[in-house]
Parts: C-alpha cells; sequence; structure tokens
C-alpha cells in the first residue's frame, strides 16, 4: 500500500485533505448545534457570529466566539512556527501536528462522554480545545499546499469553481476537487448534525478517527530517503 500511495502523492494528499473537510464539517456541527452556537473550524462564520453577537441581536453568544477565534489562531500559529523550515509535502513534522490534532479531539470527546451537558466554563473549554485543533489543522493543510483545499473553509472554493465555470480555461481542470469540497464539507455537516441526537461526543470521535487514518496514510506516502 506504501508503494502505491507513494507513487501519485499529489492525488494522495488530495483525498486525504478532502477526508478532512469531510471531518471539519462533523465538527462545526457540533460546535454550531451542540456548543451554543460557535463555529470551530470555519472562521468566517464565527466571525460574523460574533459582529452580530456583540449588537446583542437574538441572544447571539460572544465569549464562545472570541474564545474559539483565539484558539484557532493558537493553533494555527503553532503549526506554522512548526513547519516553517520544511518543504511543502508531508514530513515526519506533518504526521506529528496531525496526531497532535487527532488527539485533541479525542481529548475534547472524553471530556462530553464523562458530561454530556457540561457547565459553561467546561463548555468553553471544549471550544477552545476544538478551535485550537482545526487551527493546527488548517495551518498544518496548508503547508502540504493541496490547491483548491484548505480543509476548514469552501468559500474561496466556491468562488473559484463558478467564476472558472464562468469563464472555461484552465480552471475547469479543478472542478472536481473543488466540487468534492463542498460536498463534504456539506456532508459532514450533516453526519454531524445526525450524530449529535446520538451523543455530543460521537461526531468528536468520528472526526477524531478520520484524521488517525489520514495520519497513517500520509505517513506512509512521505518519500523513502535513501541514505549512504
Amino acid at each position: 500500500m506504501s508503494e502505491r500511495l507513494r507513487r501519485d502523492p499529489a492525488k494522495t494528499h488530495l483525498g486525504l485533505m478532502l477526508a478532512l473537510t469531510f471531518s471539519t464539517g462533523i465538527i462545526d456541527a457540533v460546535g454550531y448545534l451542540g456548543l451554543d452556537r460557535v463555529f470551530t473550524g470555519n472562521m468566517t462564520g464565527n466571525v460574523v457570529i460574533l459582529g452580530m453577537g456583540l449588537t446583542g441581536v437574538d441572544d447571539l453568544p460572544v465569549v464562545g466566539p472570541i474564545i474559539a477565534l483565539v484558539a484557532f489562531m493558537a493553533g494555527a500559529a503553532v503549526g506554522g512556527r512548526t513547519l516553517r523550515t520544511f518543504d511543502a509535502g508531508w514530513s515526519h513534522k506533518t504526521t506529528v501536528l496531525f496526531s497532535v490534532v487527532a488527539g485533541v479531539l479525542v481529548a475534547a470527546a472524553v471530556v462530553v462522554l464523562v458530561d454530556s451537558h457540561p457547565a459553561e466554563p467546561l463548555a468553553l473549554t471544549v471550544t477552545a480545545a476544538l478551535g485550537a485543533a482545526m487551527g493546527l489543522q488548517a495551518s498544518v493543510a496548508r503547508h502540504i499546499a493541496v490547491k483548491d483545499v484548505t480543509t476548514v473553509v469552501v468559500t474561496s472554493t466556491i468562488t473559484g469553481l463558478a467564476a472558472d465555470s464562468a469563464a472555461g480555461g484552465e480552471g475547469l481542470n479543478f472542478w472536481k476537487r473543488r466540487m468534492g469540497a463542498i460536498l463534504l464539507i456539506g456532508a459532514g455537516a450533516c453526519t454531524g448534525a445526525l450524530l449529535l441526537q446520538w451523543h455530543i461526543g460521537a461526531g468528536m470521535l468520528l472526526s477524531a478517527l478520520i484524521t488517525l487514518v489520514v495520519v497513517v496514510l500520509g505517513h506512509r506516502s512521505r518519500p523513502v530517503v535513501v541514505r549512504d
């Protein structure tokens, strides 16, 4: 299997980032529906909720979005600093960082499995953990540099899909991955919402499992280094 994954690393990485896009949809559904309307992966939506919340309209949350935003930026900063000296692509550091993401998701799931209706301080802690995990994931995905697949947002992907489909030309070559990212984050959100009816921790555990599979396959896709 490792040889097959290494044969076309670009295709392998595309598939793995699309899997993480699906995973992000799950986590955002869990955050929005289960943690007081807070996005922990889609920071565009989170900032919009924060802006409206600051006006006091519809009792929208303020503290949760702020914590998620700060945690996301902190996670992204850690990822960027760790990978700054590495070339784009998958490295052993990538494996470690994605493993950390999976570990944080498992830890957050354990917390809500113990207490499925956590008090506000604990719920905000879970929000911070998920935000940091998604920020770290986004920065590592950015370093892998799969065009049009950031794993956490699809606004630019939708723009590219619509603009290039109207203009035609070379951009049409990427329509499958763009459409895949859009559909998968939506499917992830649907899955997360359905799992939330069972337990708030179920979506987190599924996301962690997906991330772990990505870690294993991504690690195996690394090129073999031949030493003299």
